[in-house]
């Protein structure tokens, strides 16, 4: 049920604060801005690299931070152009992808998928005694991330001696502020050092042996500042230090560290990553007043959802995930160009997007009245039309047609799964729906009508017109959501066949709005569409998948989306209960990824099954672990320790679990009558 009282945001949020008393190697605390973020142990900052790398690497990093490293002697770059394709029939013609490592291509399939890489952009970290610190010699840790604030408060000793580490990111700048207290820095027993890695996809997006291949020089030197270049191959970015009575041990600059001491017991500085030149001068104070103003607005100003259920235990933990996942995403999810799947945090996939995740990463925020955070990266889509108008044309069709797997540059990376991917192509237009049901007006819509037009185009291009049946469909070779099946046999997968549909409408509605002409295509595909397969009344995952629930039993249970992650339409609620029983029953948890839980949930709760949409949320099973962080960990995965996607899609049901659906006038059904929810400035769901 909804209740009126007002919800005392800043009490609500910092009962639920991240606090440590060791070192979680797990769930390190981190600072950001959507632009750029600092991941910290317990320390407050990355003293104790080594021993967290296994787990949850310590990274800093940017949305402009990226490097490229040379394909070899003589040549720095390899393009498509240079990589063999497999080739495929669709048609009566042949289409071409970069899908297969071809004997003799694999050194350009291999760089084409690792380049450009997200970098780490450095190391900042305590000495004690002009050595880095062991973790056995801390003691008394107590460690809070203020999420009202963006702080983070690291109070511990080190050899019986008290110190306190505090840690924020700016508001409008990739700076960080850092307080440091300790009798040890007067002694002189306590250092500060900042160190730099060559670029590498890898997890820790760091190489820190190969120091001949990257340069670190000293810009300039003056007064309580220094200013560092960092060179590696053609990528070039800055690091400015400054603070008042700093002391520089710039000696090991050429070895990429630079040595930081302070005379008196306190020592405050701030560290500014830059592309460019650095040009302004901001004080620590000044840093840690702007991350409280930022941060203090943001959980004022949006949606927020309080459960006051005082018998259930699952609301608290549901709480504590909503409150984390919203600083996370906020955090690692709200920049400049769509986010890779762990953000800002460590690199997944060489630190590349998935284009298919933006949706999940950033769909909550105009729900929850945050859209200004998805309208950062808006400009990215703009400003690659022409590389998707490219990747269509390649294989001959008309319109834009958005890839999986992209740097910052938008080209589509080679890969078994990525190229033939489709579902990413109705995100753009869906999430653009979303930001102007959320309130947006008609400057919004010319903005980014062509956005919408040219997408739709790819879209009604793609699906295939049977004269016989006089139905579309979406033939092969494709691969759906749930990537485990073949690209060659999968016909009219359930979910694109309905999202194709939906993206379709929209766009016919912006049209509509806008007072255009819309392809006629767009209405006779929506009106005609190939019905979803069903056997036993039961949704299938694709047409001629049999085995739906026999061998393909894994991976995405992605049939649910269509009454869950999309408004009722042409779907059998019976059948889709029928469906959802099964998957739960019969699916295999393990397999299941961070964000599959919300669709159940959200299927769950079109379905007006409140009890079994919150048991979905919170289901236990080794990709929906939510660590002392908030962040997602995929269990069976050491190289996704956190999962992003999981923490949005979890907002995203939540939305529709508290503020309802326009398209369902049960508003509010989504939680169990026992439980009290407060529900603010939170928009209907479609």
């Amino acid at each position: 049920m909804e209740d009126n009282r007002k919800i005392e945001r800043r009490k609500l949020i910092t009962q639920y604060n991240p606090k440590l008393k060791m070192a979680d190697t797990a769930s390190p605390l981190t600072v950001g801005n959507g632009e750029f973020a600092f991941t910290a142990d317990v320390t407050g900052l990355q003293s104790l690299y080594n021993r967290y790398k296994e787990d949850c690497p310590l990274c800093t990093m940017s949305q402009w931070g990226w490097h490229t490293a040379p394909a070899g002697s003589g040549l720095y770059q390899y393009t498509l152009e240079d990589l063999e394709m497999t080739e495929f029939s669709y048609r009566g013609r042949t289409v071409k992808y970069p899908k297969d490592r071809k004997a003799g291509n694999e050194e350009v399939y291999h760089w084409l998928r690792q380049n450009p890489h997200r970098l780490n952009l450095g190391r900042i970290g305590i000495l004690y005694q002009d050595r880095e610190i062991e973790p056995e010699e801390l003691s008394g840790i107590s460690q809070e991330l203020n999420l009202y604030e963006g702080r983070i408060t690291s109070i511990y000793s080190l050899d019986q001696q008290p110190c306190k580490t505090e840690v924020c990111c700016d508001s409008e700048s990739d700076t960080l502020g850092i307080r440091i207290q300790s009798p040890l820095l007067m002694e002189k027993m306590m250092s500060l050092f900042i160190s730099f890695p060559y670029g590498s996809g890898e997890i820790t997006a760091s190489d820190w042996i190969s120091e001949e291949k990257h340069r670190t020089e000293l810009v300039s030197r003056g007064d309580g500042e220094i200013i560092l270049k960092r060179k590696l191959d053609r990528d070039i970015y800055y690091v400015t230090i400054r603070g008042n009575g700093l002391e520089f041990d710039a000696g090991q600059i050429g070895c990429h560290i630079l040595k930081l001491y302070g005379c008196r017991d306190t020592m405050e500085l701030t560290v500014t990553f830059s592309k460019e030149m650095p040009k302004m001068n901001m004080s620590c104070e000044r840093v840690f007043k702007n991350a409280e103003e930022y941060w203090k607005a943001f959980w004022e100003t949006g949606g927020m959802v309080q459960f006051c259920s005082g018998t259930d235990q699952r609301a608290a933990e549901l709480q504590r995930r909503v409150l984390l996942s919203m600083y996370l995403l906020a955090v690692n999810c709200a920049g400049s160009m769509p986010p890779q799947e762990t953000g800002l945090t460590c690199n997944s996939w060489y630190g590349k997007a998935h284009l298919e995740m933006h949706f999940w990463h950033s769909a909550w925020m105009p729900l929850w009245n945050h859209g200004e955070l998805l309208e950062r990266s808006l400009p990215w889509y703009l400003n690659h039309r022409k590389e998707a108008e490219e990747n269509a044309a390649k294989n001959g069709f008309k319109g834009i047609r958005w890839p999986k797997m992209v740097a910052y540059d938008c080209v589509d990376s080679p890969s078994d799964i990525a190229p033939m991917l489709i579902w990413q192509q109705p995100h753009i237009i869906f999430m653009l729906e979303l930001l102007y049901l959320s309130g947006r007006g008609n400057e919004f819509l010319q903005t980014y009508w062509n956005l919408v037009k040219e997408t739709a185009e790819f879209m009604a291009d793609f699906a295939v017109y049977d004269e016989k049946d006089q139905k579309y469909d979406l033939l092969p070779p494709i691969i759906p959501v749930q990537e485990c099946h073949r690209a060659e046999i999968s016909k009219n997968p359930a979910f694109e066949v309905e999202y194709w549909r939906y993206g379709l409408l929209i766009a016919l509605k912006w049209a509509e709005r806008l007072g255009m002409e819309p392809d006629h295509r767009w209405s006779h595909i929506y009106e005609n569409m190939r019905d979803v397969k069903k056997t036993d009344d039961i949704y299938m995952a694709h047409e001629t998948c049999a085995e739906t629930f026999t061998r393909y039993n894994i991976d995405h249970p992605s049939m649910l989306g269509m009454l869950g992650v999309l408004p009722p339409g042409r779907i059998d609620e019976q059948a889709m209960e029928k469906t959802l029983e099964k998957v739960i029953g019969e699916w295999q948890y393990e397999t299941l990824w961070g964000w599959d839980f919300a669709v159940m949930a959200m299927t769950a709760s079109r379905l007006h099954k409140p009890e079994l949409a919150v048991d979905c949320l919170l289901k236990e099973t080794p990709k929906n672990d939510y660590v002392k962080s908030g962040n997602n960990r995929q269990k069976t995965r050491r190289d996704l320790p956190l999962y992003l996607p999981g923490n949005g899609s979890l907002l995203l049901a939540v939305a529709l679990m508290a503020a309802g659906s326009s398209s369902d006038p049960e508003k509010g059904k989504g939680f169990p009558d026992t439980w009290e929810v407060l529900c603010e400035n939170i928009n209907p769901y479609v």
